[in-house]
């Protein structure tokens, strides 16, 4: 695929490089097409994106609706037809400004008046339209063989609430077609995994009106949810943490001295109390650090592995909200590691196992991303580059590869996000590691060392699962709602065929329940095929007990399988011995 640089010169676009490209080009052919429906439309930013690529359009007094994108997706289709060459050329800064306020581009305008007067801005144009971009690019809009339109959004210009709406026009490009059909294909089936219809159907969660983003855990939910949190408190108390709990609520100066006030209040919810402002907490590690500081610490204790599921708030824009995915309250599986310097390689290393065996557990693959230190950040270069190189350490220790991402640490310290991939190949990311020198010295922390004097220690902040809700969202969609036994809210189901083996199905009911098995009996006046199908579709139960004449005769039961659709004849006593199985070893 040949490509043309912002330089005019023309070569073979790099394989790794060639969905960017298209999809980059695919963004100017959108505009282009939006400019010839809509000649009054300005355009703010256009980039690709990992699956596609978007363009925000202020539009005026024009509002688009999905109906509008098939016949902008023509236009599209007639630009690429018209096989345009895309030819790119260069400006001075006051060049730029003149020629795109010559087109009343005023956000390009104001985007060119944010860099320095020294710079030379380069331009891409396709027929009579001009886009300004650093490139590269396809050389013929022909060359654009795959794409299709999808949704319409909001989006903040300089994603500032402050600024004005603009619409986000969103689509997909790849490099043919049946790339862009096997893709279509991945949404359908994603779509039929959607956790918010799956949660509906199955009773786990619901949302209101009344609080947007604060989801509703309803009863069938709270069993998966507690599952979830039964299963970290073993593999914690295992690995030698203690829980505790701290206060959802606590004042200003907490937060001014962690440094979550300069750096993240615009996120914080605030109020008064007693005429002084108070914060609802957003990260539980200021209060983790409190604990700490309660009482004084000898290196003998070190390291110490505190957790704790904490219900953090963020202010999240109304318009990022979406099911589980993001909400604007959720408990964070947190824990915050207390320790000496030397300390810093095994205690990662034990997170590190820690969160394998989790990802493990769900059947996730995962990669790792180590992300250095953000513009708006706080402390010493020093000791950013004394946290970050022990990171980097100690990934390589465990001769774990690892992607650096520049610039997305948090503002107290690097990090180590670990994303995981599900079983359609979208990644979701949920561990991390944050390795923090500062907030221990903004609040004077220290432990008495072996020579008895006085030294600071270092704190990890991680997480596992990221965020209960969130987590649950991502394994519903995983599991497309069958979840494994263990995990699932109604583990068996009791299917009486006929009133004739009712009597018998409650007894079997009466000794699962016994058993501390989560079921449930249907005497619904119903068939029983309609019984097995709406046990197995819409519950999406991992076993279903089928008890008819012949089952109360014997004294046995029949289980169906969901997940194999096969029928075994069993006794209660061997049933109930293969699931404690499943239960107790949670596969």
């Amino acid at each position: 695929m040949k490509i043309i640089y912002n330089n005019g010169t023309v070569a073979e676009c790099p394989a790794e490089d060639e969905l960017q490209v298209i999809r980059h080009s695919a963004a100017h052919i959108l505009a282009q097409a939006v400019k010839n429906l809509y000649p009054h439309a300005h355009f703010a930013y256009g980039p690709a994106t990992e699956k596609g690529f978007h363009y925000d359009v202020d539009l005026g007094d024009t509002k688009l609706s999905d109906e509008d994108l098939p016949a902008i997706e023509k236009e599209m289709q007639a630009i690429v037809k018209k096989n345009l060459p895309i030819k790119p050329f260069a400006l001075s800064r006051d060049e730029a400004i003149k020629l795109m306020e010559e087109r009343g581009e005023i956000y390009k305008v104001e985007h060119i008046g944010d860099l320095s007067e020294d710079t030379v801005l380069t331009f891409y144009q396709q027929g009579d339209y001009i886009d300004m971009c650093v490139g590269p690019h396809l050389c013929y809009t022909k060359a654009l063989k795959a794409f299709k339109l999808m949704t319409l959004s909001g989006a903040y210009w300089k994603n500032d609430k402050n600024n004005k709406m603009l619409t986000r026009i969103n689509g997909i490009a790849f490099r043919n077609n049946d790339e862009l059909q096997e893709y279509l294909k991945l949404l359908e089936e994603a779509e039929k995994r959607d956790h918010r219809k799956i949660g509906k159907e199955m009773g786990l969660f619901m949302f209101a009106e009344e609080g947007p983003g604060f989801p509703f855990f309803l009863p069938k939910g709270m069993l998966v949810k507690n599952a979830l949190i039964d299963y970290w408190r073993d593999i914690h108390y295992a690995a030698d943490y203690v829980e505790v709990s701290t206060p959802m609520m606590m004042n200003r100066h907490l937060w001014e001295t962690s440094g979550h006030w300069d750096h993240y209040k615009d996120n914080m919810y605030a109020t008064k109390i007693d005429e002084e402002d108070y914060c609802i907490k957003p990260m539980n590690c200021p209060g983790g650090v409190m604990v700490y500081r309660n009482q004084p610490h000898s290196y003998r204790e070190l390291p110490i592995r505190c957790g704790e599921l904490g219900l953090v708030h963020r202010h999240e824009l109304k318009g990022a909200l979406h099911g589980l995915f993001r909400v604007r309250c959720f408990t964070q599986d947190d824990a915050h590691i207390f320790m000496t310097r030397e300390q810093i390689p095994d205690e990662i290393a034990g997170v590190v196992s820690l969160i394998n065996q989790v990802y493990t557990k769900f059947g996730f693959e995962y990669f790792v991303e180590l992300s250095t230190r953000p513009e708006d950040s706080m402390g010493s270069d020093e000791d950013w580059e004394d946290a970050t190189n022990g990171l980097k350490a100690a990934l390589e220790k465990l001769n774990m590869p690892y992607i650096v991402n520049e610039g997305d640490g948090a503002f107290y310290g690097p990090k180590i996000d670990f994303h995981l991939r599900d079983c359609l190949g979208r990644t979701w990311q949920c561990g991390t590691i944050q390795l923090d020198f500062q907030m221990p010295q903004n609040f004077q922390l220290d432990y008495v060392a072996e020579d008895g004097s006085k030294k600071r220690p270092i704190m990890i902040h991680r997480v596992v699962y990221g965020s209960i809700e969130r987590f649950i969202g991502i394994i519903t969609e995983h599991f497309a709602g069958k979840f494994p036994t263990w995990l699932a809210p109604t583990q068996v189901k009791v299917l009486p065929v006929s009133d004739k083996s009712m009597a018998y199905a409650e007894k079997v009911y009466e000794a699962l329940r016994g058993a501390k098995v989560r079921a449930e009996l249907d005497d619904r006046n119903e068939k029983i095929g309609y019984k097995i199908r709406y046990a197995r579709q819409v519950d999406r139960v991992p076993y279903m007990l089928i008890i008819g004449e012949k089952e109360v005769q014997d004294g046995t039961i029949s289980v169906r399988d969901r997940d194999t659709d096969q029928t075994t004849v069993m006794t209660m006593d061997e049933f109930l011995a293969k699931l404690g199985h499943e239960i107790k070893e949670r596969i």
